[in-house]
């Protein structure tokens, strides 16, 4: 396969960024054009995303991409799950609210009266979670407004060509996407009084979406198609997760940590249910079996605050090495603690969790929330072991959390299997193998996917070691 160049627009709860993204034989290469800042913003009526000004960071990347890279064939979308934007008329109706409002809470009493949690997780196979799309939309009453729902990748896909699709990886976060068969569940949609009009045409990864607006390529500088990646972050990040052995373990780490392993079908079990594993789609179709657990957000929020409160940066660096220093039992808390999700004082939140044995120092708090973050990844690795009997024999964490050493070497440690960290683009690469599919047919499969990952990148690895402490 001759060398080929494409365009990965990557958006994560904190920041996005655009890529390019180069494919040869036996090689993968991924060039950062542009970062830029994303998160909550606070308006008059709840938390939302500065949509307009994402929208604009994208254009300007990926002008910046073809003006470095002329021979860029193609453009794919990822980003977090769940959250939308409403269009009537082709116009986006209003700035996307943020999953951390606090809105979706009257929208999970309001779901679950009409159908309980269990006939849920019979149909959509989702785990519960208070911002899931469904819980969003049934509260949402500019949905009687709309002509059509879009989750982000979409939504900038649609302002990028004018084509209105959802792509199926992501769609399957919302809840009304049928587990069994992945169509939309117009069944339930109707139940709830969600509107089926707003449900757009399902793709899957690969699909030609479309190409870009004629003033939208004059200002990019390159009449592109866009094409339909795995377009849930996770779904690219796992697509390109060199998983060594079908029993290894994988970790999407950022904001989130996403702790699963690959199935080819969905485990829909009352154990299951009760554990609150979720049954998301992958790229072709496989089933990404997994639990979400608060990720890197707990010590990004705590350094802010501190920041903050200092009115100046903290070098997170030294910070972390600090806290690898630290001596003696560390006390855990739980990372998926309900009060630990909004934005605000993350360390005064941690402390009252963790009482009179909460540390009292920086390096000693930021210990004890890499380790409680490696404990709820050791707890959701082994729960999938016994939920799918399967015995894992390692583990491979990916994305941004995989630069953490402490943090990887907490959760081999308490797992005690090997981690494998890295590689810290994952989900870049994913959005990148399945362009370069569309556009070559190469590489056919994500078994394919992933060996051409490992032949390019080396993870690090982390073996357990005895010793952790706890209180």
């Amino acid at each position: 396969m001759s060398r080929r160049a494409v365009a990965a627009v990557d958006l994560g709860a904190t920041s996005g960024r655009v890529m390019i993204g180069r494919i040869g034989d036996g090689t993968l290469e991924l060039e950062l054009v542009s970062r830029f800042p994303n998160g909550p913003i606070e308006r008059a009526d709840g938390l939302h995303w500065d949509f307009g000004t994402l929208y604009e960071s994208v254009l300007d990347g990926l002008a910046e991409a073809v003006r470095r890279e002329p021979s860029i064939e193609s453009i794919g979308i990822d980003s977090w799950a769940v959250d939308y934007g409403l269009l009537r008329d082709g116009e986006l109706l209003a700035e996307p609210f943020h999953y951390r409002d606090e809105r979706s809470a009257a929208g999970v009493e309001l779901v679950h009266e009409t159908v309980p949690f269990g006939e849920l997780y019979r149909r959509n196979g989702l785990q519960f979670l208070p911002f899931n799309t469904l819980y969003q939309w049934r509260v949402d009453e500019r949905t009687a407004d709309a002509d059509a729902a879009l989750l982000i990748p979409d939504l900038i896909a649609y302002l990028l060509t004018g084509v209105a699709v959802a792509e199926r990886t992501n769609a399957s976060t919302t809840g009304l996407l049928r587990v069994t068969d992945g169509e939309w569940d117009t069944e339930l949609a109707e139940a709830l009084g969600i509107p089926t009009r707003i449900l757009p045409t399902l793709v899957d990864p690969g699909a030609v979406i479309g190409r870009l607006r004629p003033e939208l390529a004059a200002r990019v500088g390159a009449d592109l198609p866009v094409i339909a990646v795995g377009s849930h972050d996770t779904a690219s990040a796992v697509a390109a997760a060199p998983l060594a052995t079908p029993d290894s373990a994988y970790i999407s780490c950022g904001t989130w940590g996403l702790v699963g392993v690959e199935l080819a079908e969905p485990v829909l079990t009352d154990a299951a249910r009760e554990a609150n594993f979720t049954n998301e789609r992958g790229v072709d179709g496989r089933v990404r079996f997994l639990h979400n657990v608060t990720g890197l957000w707990l010590l990004s929020e705590t350094v802010r605050a501190w920041e903050a409160e200092d009115a100046a940066p903290i070098d997170l660096p030294a910070l972390l090495a600090a806290a690898a220093e630290t001596a003696g039992p560390v006390p855990i808390f739980d990372a998926n603690d309900p009060s630990l999700s909004a934005p605000g004082d993350m360390p005064a939140r941690i402390a009252s969790l963790l009482g009179a044995g909460a540390p009292t120092s920086r390096p000693g708090l930021a210990r004890t929330i890499v380790e409680s973050i490696a404990e709820a990844f050791a707890v959701a690795v082994r729960t999938a072991s016994a939920l799918t009997a399967r015995r894992i024999d390692s583990i491979h964490l990916v994305g941004g959390g995989s630069l953490n050493r402490l943090l990887c070497q907490a959760a081999a440690n308490r797992s005690g299997l090997p981690v494998f960290a890295g590689p810290v683009e994952a989900t870049a690469l994913g959005n990148l193998l399945v362009q370069a599919r569309a556009l070559t047919g190469t590489p056919s499969s994500v078994d394919d996917m992933r060996a051409l990952v490992s032949r390019s990148t080396r993870p690090e690895r982390y073996a357990p070691a005895g010793g952790v402490t706890e209180s």
